[in-house]
């Protein structure tokens, strides 16, 4: 198994140039497949670990997400990206002490939201979520760990589709400290090629979901790294709820046809 600072090193290397997809597993089964898949990189998925555990997404405590990536960061021989919400806290010295709790967990990168969770101010303001950014940052460098920070601005997620608010607060994050820049929910070509240039050289990530471009049409936009948050865990559900539901409304067992081979399984895992 590769070292945590090895895997630090190799994460930050996939940054320099290029674009690669960092899929998101939502438990260590489906990091490992993922791996066995060749991927280079993970990230955890709030949501899709959240559903794992029977909870809605952003319900998670603290100490459930540091023993999920724990237990991510021991499945796999990958650098893994935690999707760690907002720090787990609003002020910025206690979001400093929860990225150092994560940092401990092997974790070669954490991404750090500006989302509040409040329908009537959902993002802090902005001053407040640059000071987290600081915060983030600083525990970080606190033992020289090598993780990689990504700032992501969640405007077009709650609501604010103001893409001049967006790149100046993506700016303010990289100045901040940010390493990567996030801002989910853009989509066009314009927006994304816009989000790319407003922030260079810093490398930048985007969201793709059910559809959107392919990894070749992304790179050329300036891309370095795509994932796909809780889709890949909607996917897996998808399937469980159409052969469930059959079973509960129809008492027919046709859709388990569709499962992937038990052996094939047995032999990823073995």
């Amino acid at each position: 198994m590769l070292t945590s600072t090895d895997r630090r090193a190799a994460f930050r290397k996939l940054h320099v140039s290029g674009c690669f997809i960092i899929p998101n597993p939502h438990d260590a089964g489906s990091a490992r497949a993922l791996q066995h898949l060749g991927f280079k990189a993970l990230a955890s998925t709030s949501a899709g670990f959240a559903w794992t555990i029977a909870k809605a997404d952003n319900r998670v405590t603290l100490e459930e997400v540091c023993a999920h990536l724990a237990a991510l960061c021991e499945a796999v021989d990958l650098p893994v990206n935690a999707d760690f919400e907002g720090g787990f806290a609003h002020e910025p010295a206690k979001v400093g002490a929860n990225v150092s709790r994560a940092v401990k967990t092997g974790v070669a990168g954490l991404s750090i939201e500006d989302s509040t969770g409040d329908a009537a101010k959902p993002l802090y303001d902005r001053t407040l979520a640059i000071e987290r950014i600081k915060a983030a940052r600083a525990a970080i460098d606190a033992d020289n760990s090598g993780v990689l920070l990504t700032g992501r601005c969640e405007g077009f997620l709650v609501g604010q589709p103001d893409l001049a608010m967006v790149i100046d607060r993506l700016q303010a994050y990289s100045e901040a400290g940010a390493d990567c820049l996030y801002a989910p929910g853009i989509k066009t070509r314009d927006q994304i090629a816009t989000v790319v240039k407003a922030v260079h050289p810093k490398p930048v990530n985007l969201l793709i979901g059910a559809s959107g471009l392919s990894l070749a049409e992304a790179a050329d936009l300036g891309i370095r790294r795509i994932s796909v948050g809780g889709s890949l865990s909607r996917a897996a559900w998808g399937g469980f709820m159409r052969a469930a539901k059959e079973m509960a409304e129809q008492g027919t067992f046709t859709e388990l046809g569709n499962g992937y081979p038990g052996g094939e399984l047995n032999k990823m895992f073995n």
